[in-house]
């Protein structure tokens, strides 16, 4: 039974036609995903995204503009109780020479290229870099 909505908030990164993506460890699981994170009681979708950027990579970002919000029912993966809401937004990182893991989790960074296959499992990450790869590269 879904008794729990989890808002999910994400950036695309994209520098020289190519989207940043982090590999971590999640349940057990090694995933290839988009940066951003969990929203928090009290906060913005900016304010998210913005602080999950800090915590996780001591990086600070300017938010460009929306980018795309899941507008279907999902399961999370992970937790068969909650409905997941995911909101992207096109994102430029301001000081990228001051990269640093802070989350253990992760495992490193990679610049994906637009070009290439669509590596993402997660289903909305999948969609987000389909429809970046139609946005940008036409």
């Amino acid at each position: 039974m879904i008794d729990k909505i989890n808002i999910r908030v994400y950036a695309l990164c994209i520098k020289d036609n190519k989207v940043l993506a982090l590999h971590e460890e999640y349940a057990g699981d090694h995933l290839l995903k988009l940066p951003g994170g969990g929203l928090e009681f009290g906060e913005s979708t900016l304010e998210c995204l913005k602080r999950e950027f800090q915590e996780e990579l001591n990086l600070e970002i300017e938010i460009k503009e929306h980018f795309y919000t899941q507008d279907d029912f999902l399961v999370s993966r992970f937790r068969d109780n909650e409905q997941l809401i995911t909101i992207y937004y096109l994102a430029e990182i301001l000081n990228e020479e001051d990269l640093l893991i802070l989350d253990p989790c992760i495992e490193k960074t990679e610049w994906i290229p637009l070009e290439g296959e669509n590596p993402f499992p997660l289903p909305i990450d999948k969609r987000v870099f389909d429809i970046a790869k139609q946005k940008f590269l036409n």
